[in-house]
């Protein structure tokens, strides 16, 4: 191979391994001083240049003195011919050694810069343990803790997780992902809202319950830019990229403030709030609700009100107007003791009709909770026919078996009958004749 061959040959691999040609040219150095010492004549120490336009190579040796000095430099460089069948393989498997670590290195170089960021992988494996990402040049773990419960995507399906940690080992770098990580919910929202990424607008807090449900509180450096209007996007297409993303995850969306009692209160939609009282050291939060929005403002096993507090970093103590005014402290009645108001009537301030504003926050009209009310009451009627009717069923079975039980017990009397006169048969004429004639 002439030196010409061997520039394209180093070239090629260095393009093939995505690694400079200044490194390869390092681990090749490395590799023909590990096979200069396997030669039989080889001196105790070598340094080997290589010039990179001729690709030259030269071999200085040196010896060692009884105090490890290295004396008697000379030029010690073999001819290709001279190396030898051991020399060629110990360069061999010392070239693709060296190869390995180099690749190694990068590739934790290059990931090590990227904790906190996202990738995008292919499932290459998934178990009760962890589930292997494909990364292409590189492969991520993604363990049990840090998977979404109930969440099992498909072996193929391509999946974006979040990086928390890069380790050293001695296979490779270990890329510890995770989908459970609120930093994920932030940073698929960067991908998918530009003014987030250019910095108009922040994402303050995130609180999360994976597979469930998540709060983030938006704030604009714009006053010209709305953080909740641009976060949700037009017909909610924004904040549906990353719903899907999250597998339907819940997302709610409420704009920052620095007014922390206005901030509880916002944290707590969809409910409405009447009014938030804070401590004097501003750790603790007593809400004010409307009856029929208590349950609403807890939330499902008080998931609502879990979240609005990591949110905004206060404890909040919820409680209905009516428990205010009963004098009931925050926190002094159990949740599930709690009487919920199912809704109350509201005027429409436009249309002047009744709306009927339920717990769970839906708004329906009087006409319609009309229908609502006739279709539950038909429903009802019709349960409670079928119920008679499986009643009278029931009722007029119970009447056929026991008539048939009675018609067995009565067939079983007439057959013992039978038996007893068969065996004591009534007297014959001839019988009585010699009765006569006795006397």
């Amino acid at each position: 191979m002439t030196n010409l061959d061997m520039s394209e040959a180093i070239s090629m691999l260095a393009q093939e391994k995505g690694l400079s040609e200044d490194a390869l040219l390092h681990v090749l150095v490395d590799a023909l001083a590990s096979a200069y010492k396997r030669r039989p004549d080889a001196a105790d120490e070598v340094v080997v240049e290589v010039n990179p336009d001729t690709m030259d190579f030269s071999f200085i040796a040196y010896d060692v003195d009884e105090d490890g000095n290295w004396t008697n430099e000379r030029d010690d460089t073999p001819k290709k011919e001279e190396m030898g069948r051991i020399a060629a393989q110990t360069f061999r498997q010392v070239m693709s050694q060296r190869i390995r670590e180099v690749e190694s290195d990068r590739k934790f170089e290059e990931y090590a810069n990227r904790e906190g960021d996202i990738v995008t992988g292919i499932i290459q494996r998934n178990d009760a343990r962890y589930t292997l990402l494909d990364l292409g040049r590189a492969e991520a773990l993604l363990p049990q803790a840090e998977q979404v419960p109930f969440e099992r995507p498909a072996q193929g399906e391509r999946q974006k997780a979040y990086i928390v940690e890069v380790r050293r080992t001695p296979k490779g770098p270990q890329i510890v992902v995770s989908r459970t990580h609120p930093g994920l919910i932030k940073r698929l929202f960067e991908l998918e809202v530009p003014e987030i990424a250019e910095g108009i607008v922040e994402i303050k807090a995130c609180a999360r319950e994976p597979g469930h449900r998540t709060k983030i509180s938006v704030w604009s450096n714009d006053h010209n830019v709305d953080p909740v209007g641009a976060c949700v996007g037009a017909r909610g297409g924004r904040v549906r990229m990353v719903v899907n993303e999250m597998r339907g995850e819940k997302i709610d969306i409420v704009p920052f403030s620095e007014d922390l009692p206005d901030f509880v209160a916002k944290a707590l939609s969809p409910a409405k709030v009447t009014q938030v009282i804070i401590s004097t050291d501003g750790t603790q939060a007593d809400v004010i609700v409307p009856d029929h929005q208590l349950s609403l403002a807890i939330g499902r096993e008080g998931q609502n009100a879990r979240l609005a507090a990591r949110l905004t970093g206060v404890r909040v103590d919820i409680r209905s107007e009516t428990q205010l005014a009963e004098g009931i402290p925050a926190g002094g009645r159990d949740v599930e003791a709690v009487d919920y108001a199912d809704g109350q009537w509201v005027a429409n301030t436009e249309t002047g009709e009744m709306e009927w504003h339920a717990s769970d926050g839906t708004v329906i009209s009087e006409s319609a909770w009309q229908d609502q009310q006739a279709a539950e009451a038909a429903a009802q009627r019709q349960a409670n026919r079928d119920a008679e009717d499986a009643a009278i069923a029931a009722e007029a079975a119970g009447e056929t078996a026991e008539a048939a039980e009675t018609a067995d017990d009565a067939a079983a009397d007439g057959g013992s009958s039978g038996a007893a006169t068969d065996d004591e048969p009534e007297p014959t004429a001839a019988s009585t004749e010699e009765d006569g004639s006795s006397d």
